[in-house]
């Protein structure tokens, strides 16, 4: 139940599906909005009620067309603030330019704190995002940000629908994931391997190769974890590694399914049993062209943090119990 000022939910055009589920699942009315773009580009806000003194919700996702999706959540932002609503909250269920969150070279710039100096520029109060690449871009904003996580309804797919998850073992490809496949492996009992890639060059070019680090994948059920999947090269060139060190059967488990560099079908062909990503981006295209992609529904998650939000109630229960009993209720998986 929510309490006090009215809620607004507006969306933008990056994900409307799951801006109307999570209406749906709090009983409240999506504002009416037009997001449109004029003949030259420019793009065009139109507010049809009024947010003055509401506590306004804006439902965006970093996806496909990541600059438009970008300047569309700003304008609404802007928009918002300029029509005196008493508090702008920017939902982004994948933050956008979240892999440029560091100076790995020089030169290169930062860009997750650009994108944190923007929403505060035009006017956004509070942040609630999803599995960020890295924590630390909580610390590029100076307004709160809520990072959900997917991880409990991960667990929740892992034991209803994974057959001898019991003898699993959960897989980083990455040394970067090290810490998210270990909180997993705990919670499950199982053990965790980390995946180490290697670039050599021989005559025809540089070849990508990866090789088991830590742990034994030997004749047990790989579950590789992960927060984003994009070309889909980590993807497989870690399945095939773990099939050729003896795996019985290979998962996937992906938090933000971009996807955009990715042949369905080559996915399709790879050696894994499923591909499950969470709908913080649009599936319904990737799921049209391959069998094996399975996808979690993360808009209950979204909608009981705006909830609590709105009504002045601690989060921190989304990160346990609630979520994972989401997730075997069934409410997880659409």
């Amino acid at each position: 139940m929510l309490r006090g000022n009215s809620v607004r939910i507006l969306s933008g055009n990056s994900h409307p599906w799951l801006a109307n589920a999570v209406c749906e699942r709090l009983n409240v009315p999506l504002t009416p909005c037009t997001v449109k773009k004029f003949s030259n580009g420019e793009i065009n806000v139109k507010i049809a009620e009024s947010v003055r003194d509401e506590d306004v919700y804006i439902i965006q996702t970093g996806c496909s067309d990541v600059n438009d999706n970008l300047m569309e959540l700003l304008i609404l932002i802007s928009a918002c603030k300029g029509a005196s609503a008493r508090r702008i909250t920017a939902v982004i269920p994948c933050y956008p330019y979240a892999r440029m969150d560091k100076k790995d070279k020089s030169r290169a710039p930062i860009t997750a704190k650009l994108v944190a100096n923007m929403l505060a520029v035009a006017g956004c109060d509070h942040v609630i995002t999803m599995d960020l690449h890295a924590s630390q871009i909580q610390g590029f904003f100076d307004f709160p940000v809520d990072n959900l996580y997917s991880e409990p309804l991960m667990i929740s797919y892992i034991k209803r629908n994974i057959e001898g998850w019991k003898n699993s073992i959960i897989v980083s490809p990455d040394a970067g994931g090290a810490k998210r496949v270990t909180a997993i492996a705990d919670k499950l009992g199982v053990e965790f391997a980390l995946i180490h890639r290697e670039r050599t060059r021989n005559a025809s070019g540089p070849e990508e190769k990866m090789e088991v680090l830590v742990g034994d994948v030997r004749d047990k059920v790989a579950i590789m974890v992960d927060d984003m999947i994009d070309s889909g090269t980590t993807l497989a060139l870690a399945a095939r590694s773990l099939r050729d060190n003896g795996a019985k059967k290979v998962y996937a488990l992906i938090s933000h399914g971009l996807l955009s560099q990715t042949n369905m079908k080559k996915i399709e062909d790879l050696p894994i049993e499923q591909l499950v990503v969470t709908n913080t981006v649009p599936q319904q295209q990737h799921e049209a062209g391959c069998s094996k992609l399975v996808t979690i529904d993360v808009s209950p998650t979204i909608a009981e943090s705006i909830r609590r939000t709105h009504n002045g109630e601690s989060i921190s229960l989304l990160f346990g119990d609630w979520a994972e009993g989401a997730g075997v209720n069934g409410v997880g998986v659409y």
